[in-house]
């Protein structure tokens, strides 16, 4: 048996190497399934080919981190594969240090945004991958003249999902590219719109690549004994006990995450079951991805109002993490609050349905394409009109024992049908068959 030293010994080494908890993707046993190591590799055809990735930024936050998993696949495979980070910070920071060794260790290679030698690896690459819309700005600025000849080999990879990112000196190259790519089919389609009505601009050719879970993560959630020594240190160090039920929300703390309505819902769930007089465990909510250093006005707001309310003892903030299995370990429900046009995708669905919990979600974004609503969650309105239904399902799920273990089943399910390291790295494969050739047509042609 793993002890809890041994275990958190383990998370805490992946929270300062920082990629571990979404990108070591290559070379390691799929635990269980019908994915199996003699299993082709399907980005195999990769191999020798020069990829570019273009990134905004180099952060903690989903979209460096996606590309970077994508940097380490097609390393996986021996691809030569090129990172450029357009925005740096003035002095470099301890994140940008790390991630940037984390690549050079996994033979990524590290080139400056500006200068020769970005045009003359571009002008080479076999393909170039922008991520996210903002990546657009690079194109104009350093490529310049040679812009033109490295478009038809692009694939832009976008995750926004909200309208300050439509600007036309982003994204007025988009019709020219060989792809887009984007992580759901409600997002792809508010970007068709979107750029057709406000831009006056056409999508390329756009395909919807659902993501994955890693196999780390995957190891952890089918480990019965790291899951329930997981969830004992959590809940010792929150001081909540072993039959009392939690509900969390995983996500930076900021108005667009819902932090504040879910709160509210809370507390109505609380009066809901006080005027029913029903006899249930004790119930908490975690609210993990604060921010302990900035002091926020929307998490002053947050704070006070669980003084006001007067429920200090049921309402656990807990700082940022990359960390999540040991919480995704200690809770029962992950409450997905996203608002107005909700995730793009959101990986954190996933991550909690490969630990058997069930899902209170949003119905927006892509949450719509990963709950199967009243079966491995339920879903409820974004903004002011979604507070007393999610209250109602909290209460829901707090009251039937069963009907929620049995969402947590089917959500799992869900997950190892869909949702694997491999089906995301396959949906890439195919993305990238066909841009390659679109690629090679227009420069045979």
């Amino acid at each position: 048996m793993l002890s809890v030293s041994t275990l958190i010994a383990f998370f805490v080494r992946a929270a300062f190497d920082t990629c571990d908890r979404n990108l070591d993707v290559v070379n390691k046993r799929i635990p269980s399934g019908p994915l199996l190591d003699a299993t082709p590799n399907p980005l195999s055809f990769m191999k020798s080919k020069l990829v570019l990735l273009v990134s905004h930024e180099l952060s903690l936050s989903g979209g460096p981190l996606l590309l970077m998993e994508l940097a380490f696949l097609l390393r996986g495979v021996g691809a030569e594969v090129c990172w450029i980070t357009i925005q740096k910070p003035v002095n470099l920071d301890g994140v940008v240090y790390s991630l940037e060794h984390k690549m050079l260790n996994r033979g990524v290679q590290v080139i400056s945004a500006k200068g020769q030698e970005a045009v003359n690896t571009a002008k080479k690459a076999d393909l170039v991958v922008l991520n996210t819309a903002v990546a657009g700005k690079w194109l104009d600025v350093v490529l310049k003249e040679h812009v033109h000849s490295v478009l038809p080999k692009v694939l832009w990879w976008i995750h926004e999902m909200r309208g300050h990112y439509f600007k036309f000196d982003y994204v007025k190259h988009l019709p020219s590219v060989a792809g887009a790519m984007i992580d759901s089919h409600v997002t792809a389609e508010y970007w068709e719109n979107r750029t057709r009505e406000r831009l006056r601009i056409k999508m390329p050719q756009t395909y919807v690549v659902h993501l994955g879970n890693s196999k780390d993560l995957m190891e952890v959630a089918e480990d019965s004994v790291a899951k329930r020594v997981l969830r004992e240190h959590i809940r010792e160090s929150l001081g909540v006990r072993s039959e009392d039920i939690l509900f969390a929300i995983i996500n930076s703390v900021s108005r667009g995450k819902g932090q504040d309505l879910f709160l509210r819902a809370f507390y109505e769930s609380l009066q809901l079951i006080q005027a029913k007089k029903l006899q249930v465990p004790k119930m908490h909510a975690v609210i993990v991805g604060s921010d302990m250093t900035a002091q926020t006005k929307f998490e002053t707001e947050l704070r006070n109002f669980v003084i006001q309310k007067k429920i200090q003892d049921r309402v656990h903030f807990v700082n940022k993490t990359l960390t999540v299995a040991p919480y995704l370990a200690a809770i029962d429900v992950l409450v997905q609050n996203s608002q107005a046009r909700g995730e793009c995708f959101g990986r954190i669905t996933i991550e909690a349905m490969a630990f058997q919990l069930p899902v209170l979600g949003t119905a927006a974004g892509g949450t719509t394409e990963i709950v199967v609503n009243g079966t491995t969650g339920l879903l409820h309105p974004i903004a002011k009109d979604g507070v007393i239904p999610l209250a109602k399902n909290i209460v829901k799920l707090t009251t039937h024992v069963e009907r929620r273990l049995t969402m947590g089943k089917r959500g799992y399910k869900r997950v190892k049908e869909m949702f694997l390291e491999y089906h995301m790295a396959d949906r890439i494969a195919r993305v990238l068959k066909e841009v390659l050739h679109r690629s090679k047509s227009h420069s045979d042609s």
